[in-house]
């Protein structure tokens, strides 16, 4: 056996990371032992799963957090007790802050001899830049998706590989016209498709704005409404959902990414996805009114969605909190369902800041399993 690698994974996002990067170790290495604590993706992938915690620590902001501690609490010392029964070489922690946080302190604490390496780091870029000390204090090694992450963690010595997007790895075109027959609808047919969230939290407080702007523009033309449900939010979708839209199955989103004349999205990796399938997208977010509040001191970029982070400029509409109206949204929307050129327009806006974010390079997963397996060779020459 050539080493054990065990994979942290505490929601639907990074259950997705976590899948990509497993198969990754297993065409690099065949003789890896892979153990997780995640979700159903990664147990597809053929790892075994302790536990699936993915459904119950999808929580954002500070209040959904303080509400979740108990569960959260309980996660994070089920998750250590299993990684220290593994006994792995290297523990990779994929997104999810908070959680991946308490996981690597406690790990450290109990067996300092295994390597703990970070999939994607806190954003130290928009927000809280202190964080990059406090991860570099927890973990051998981060790998981040932007070059512009690194700065903010070489004056503590933490060794980062940037990866790029996952969401370019995973990219598979989508077929718009067979969703579209699927369907029964028309190759004419405007479809406005809605994309409420992963998170409860989200489907809370983003769904409702995002569905009453669809309805508005559906009043004022003849247009088709999708929405795809992740799945481990998808009765939550169903309950918001009006009886004339369509639930499209998350197995066919890139069909449904494609097929879509206009995306409603909350912000997130999805955006990039339905980007990468040439569809415009009007994007936005809403926090509780406390995590907001911390948020408006600490917050030093404009944006919030990558694509218009990485062009420095509002490529795709978003709209945040008390700007996050069915109005504004609908009014965002209108244009690329009336105007062909308006929406070809956004649509090459959206591939240059793609461009600009990596889109091209080799698959984030690749780049991410050498850096576990380099970390874990690392340890395994030192004997420690």
């Amino acid at each position: 056996m050539s080493g054990r690698i065990f994979l942290v994974a505490a929601e639907s996002s990074g259950d997705a990371l976590g899948a990509d990067l497993a198969r990754a170790l297993k065409e690099r290495d065949a003789t890896l032992e892979l153990h997780a604590v995640g979700g159903e993706r990664i147990a597809e992938a053929g790892v075994p799963t302790r536990t699936d915690i993915t459904t119950g620590l999808a929580v954002l902001g500070l209040v959904d957090g303080l509400l979740a501690y108990n569960r959260v609490k309980r996660a994070v010392t089920a998750t250590v007790a299993a990684i220290l029964e593994a006994k792995p070489d290297v523990v990779v922690l994929i997104d999810s802050w908070g959680f991946t946080l308490r996981v690597a302190q406690a790990v450290r604490a109990a067996a300092p001899n295994i390597k703990l390496a970070k999939y994607v780091g806190p954003q130290v870029w928009a927000t809280r830049p202190g964080r990059a000390k406090t991860l570099a204090a927890a973990v051998d090694h981060l790998i981040c998706i932007h070059d512009f992450e690194v700065p903010f963690y070489q004056p503590f010595g933490l060794p980062c590989t940037v990866c790029g997007h996952p969401a370019f790895g995973r990219y598979t075109p989508g077929d718009g016209a067979a969703l579209r027959a699927r369907q029964g609808f028309t190759a004419k047919e405007k479809i406005i498709l809605i994309l409420p969230g992963s998170r409860p939290s989200e489907i809370r407080r983003v769904g409702p704005t995002l569905w009453a702007a669809a309805e508005s523009l559906d009043r004022d033309r003849d247009v088709r409404l999708i929405v795809v449900a992740a799945n481990s939010v998808r009765a939550q979708v169903l309950a918001q959902t009006p009886a004339a839209a369509r639930i499209i199955d998350e197995r066919e989103k890139e069909d449904a990414f494609a097929a879509a004349t206009v995306a409603l999205a909350t912000s997130g990796t999805v955006t990039t996805e339905v980007a990468l399938q040439g569809t415009p997208l009007v994007i936005g977010y809403k926090f509780g009114w406390i995590t907001w509040a911390i948020l408006r001191m600490l917050v030093k970029t404009k944006y919030g969605t990558l694509m218009n982070v990485a062009a420095d400029a509002e490529v795709a509409p978003e709209f945040v909190q008390t700007r996050f109206t069915p109005e504004n949204v609908a009014q965002a929307a209108a244009p690329l369902l009336d105007d062909e050129d308006a929406r070809e327009e956004q649509v090459r806006r959206q591939d240059e800041a793609l461009a600009l974010m990596g889109r091209g390079g080799r698959p984030a997963a690749e780049i991410a399993a050498d850096a576990v397996l380099a970390v874990k060779d690392q340890r395994l020459s030192h004997g420690t």
